[in-house]
């Protein structure tokens, strides 16, 4: 929730960080480089021992072929950095279970989020939820029973043109009710994208706040999964990243799902939230039955450390918390681990302030090796690292 943004807000809160917090005397706590390079090394460790394991020869074939893999390299060094083999593996970490929302159940990602949809489609009834087979359920099935439930007025198909469910989204919003399209995959909301960034994120600004459509959510399955291909494995957040005036968030399990997506449709400014879909069904752990909302732009810090800030976002957040896990137990380095959540607008004072009182940050993401994202945060984010998978 929170105030509407102005297109100049959003900017705002991507400007230059923070000066050194007076707790670190203004300079960095630890300075040199001996820790950041530990942990490099125990990430190379944990990749070395995963292709041991019997991934070799799957990347050999990959090799072979001439597909790049992404790498690991110093946010400073150039185009020639050494390559790194890596799996695409993690483990998922459940949370505690959370006490404080009342009755629990156990969950996986797509049923939290089936969830948080039946939430809002009982609190308001001006709620409506389309897209292409959503009337059945969807291809991952986060609306299934939904239409059965509420009828075919509130939960209903729409013809395969994403410029067109978004277009429809933004009229819907603009009417003062609440609008959630879904976008079959994330890869296919670039047809979309000239009504996200030229419409939707602009219409507040362009008409003096005069009207909006900030009650517009747009979710899209996001991120890698086996066999996916080129047209099913992307995550497009970079593109949206860099457009004042929208909301991006990327959520970690099922509690964090049900609590963003809540927030993101509660919302005064339209979002859109991306599902890691390789956790529609690999995660779960328990989620309060009841609705509950989780702060946007506001970065969580899941496990504290000493040495080293590490920074991600959706799957990457199991993958670096692993990292963390190895650090520790290997050379002793100690991790802060931090999920960002929301990728737009970023919670640059968390993030810049723990990074300024370690030895620097290490930022991973689920991407390919472009300009995105992460690269905005490298500028603005001192002693950086990043690793791509």
């Amino acid at each position: 929730m929170g105030p509407p943004l102005q297109p100049n807000q959003c900017g705002s809160r991507l400007g230059a960080p923070p000066s050194l917090p007076a707790e670190c005397g203004g300079v960095a706590c630890k300075p040199g480089l001996r820790v950041g390079m530990a942990v490099a090394a125990a990430i190379a460790c944990r990749l070395l021992r995963l292709r041991a394991a019997g991934a070799g020869g799957h990347w050999r074939r990959l090799r072979g072929a001439g597909l790049p893999r992404g790498f690991l390299q110093p946010a400073s060094a150039g185009e020639d950095a050494a390559q790194w083999r890596r799996v695409a593996h993690f483990t998922f970490q459940p949370d505690p279970e959370p006490l404080e929302y009342g009755q629990t159940q156990k969950m996986n990602l797509f049923q939290a989020v089936t969830s948080a949809l039946d939430n809002s489609l009982a609190k308001d009834p001006t709620a409506v939820i389309f897209g292409e087979d959503v009337a059945f359920g969807g291809v991952f099935r986060c609306t299934v029973g939904l239409r059965d439930k509420y009828g075919k007025d509130r939960v209903f198909n729409t013809p395969l043109c994403e410029q067109g469910i978004v277009g429809f989204g933004i009229g819907i919003a603009v009417t003062g009710a609440t609008a959630i399209a879904e976008i079959q995959f994330a890869d296919y909301i670039f047809p979309a994208f000239d009504q996200i960034v030229n419409e939707a994120a602009k219409y507040r600004y362009r008409s003096g706040d005069l009207f909006n459509c900030g009650s517009l959510t747009i979710r899209a399955p996001w991120g890698c999964v086996g066999h996916g291909a080129v047209y099913h494995s992307q995550s497009p957040e970079a593109f949206f990243a860099h457009c004042p005036g929208i909301k991006v968030v990327v959520p970690r399990s099922p509690f964090q799902a049900k609590g963003l997506l809540l927030s993101c449709i509660e919302d005064k400014n339209p979002c859109i939230f991306f599902e890691p879909k390789i956790l529609y069904r690999a995660a779960v752990e328990q989620v309060p039955v009841e609705p509950y909302n989780i702060p946007l732009s506001q970065a969580e810090v899941i496990q504290e450390g000493s040495d080293v800030t590490l920074v991600a976002w959706g799957t990457q957040v199991h993958v670096i918390r692993e990292v963390a896990s190895m650090a520790q137990e290997k050379l002793g380095v100690s991790c802060e681990v931090i999920d960002l959540r929301t990728i737009i607008p970023w919670d640059v004072d968390t993030v810049c302030k723990l990074v300024l009182c370690f030895i620097g940050c290490f930022l991973s993401y689920d991407k390919i090796m472009s300009p995105s994202f992460i690269h905005y945060m490298l500028n603005a984010t001192p002693r950086c690292m990043f690793w791509n998978t």
